[in-house]
């Protein structure tokens, strides 16, 4: 039976936690929140979470363990990893880990464009991200101060989040030195010349 030509961090989180016991649907769904998976891992739908398993079965990489019902819940079906899934588990693993992968986020797209902007509305907008972005970074340091200092818990288990904090100080750090610029004028554009230049470019392609 052939694997998925393609991985994703739900369909990773889905393996890794079979990884360690059966599980059904809802179970899965709530230890990804318990453990802090969904700060990486998108299951705000549940929907989605269906399909991904429902790829997993149909690819072989896992089973159905049993189905049950009791009084208060409805039936159940509890999956259980296989070994072509932990075989697969594992690839995926290491290619996630050791490739870094070429991606297409929001910003850096909208960031491209900034220029369509004036200055000053770049500056204001910039200015709200990195108040955001401040925020985001005092719950990063609550949440690992928590992990390590009052649950007790291993370095390990919050590696994810030692990196969403190094990532977001960064761009905060950056994001401040562009709007020092854009305030003090170091950094500055008129619309009316970047749509001259834009035009200029056009008509020397076309030619």
């Amino acid at each position: 039976m052939s694997t998925p030509s393609r991985s994703s961090p739900l369909a990773l989180t889905v393996l890794a936690l079979l990884h360690f016991q059966p599980l059904h649907p809802y179970g899965i769904q709530r230890l990804i929140k318990q453990w802090g998976k969904d700060r990486v891992v998108n299951v705000g739908q549940r929907a989605s979470l269906y399909r991904t398993i429902d790829r997993l079965l149909a690819t072989g990489l896992v089973a159905v363990r049993e189905t049950g019902r009791d009084q208060q819940y409805p039936e159940r079906t509890v999956y259980e990893l296989t070994d072509e899934g932990r075989s697969t588990l594992r690839v995926w693993l290491d290619e996630m880990l050791a490739a870094p992968k070429q991606e297409f986020p929001q910003f850096p797209a909208a960031l491209s464009f900034v220029l369509m902007l004036a200055p000053e509305e770049a500056l204001a907008v910039l200015e709200q991200r990195a108040a955001t972005l401040a925020q985001t970074l005092e719950a990063h340091d609550k949440s690992l101060a928590e992990q390590t200092e009052v649950q007790g818990l291993p370095r390990v288990i919050a590696l994810e989040e030692e990196y969403l904090r190094a990532v977001t100080a960064a761009e905060l750090d950056w994001l401040r030195g562009v709007t020092d610029d854009l305030r003090s004028g170091r950094l500055g554009w008129t619309v009316e010349e970047l749509t001259a230049l834009a035009q200029s470019t056009g008509r020397q392609d076309a030619t």
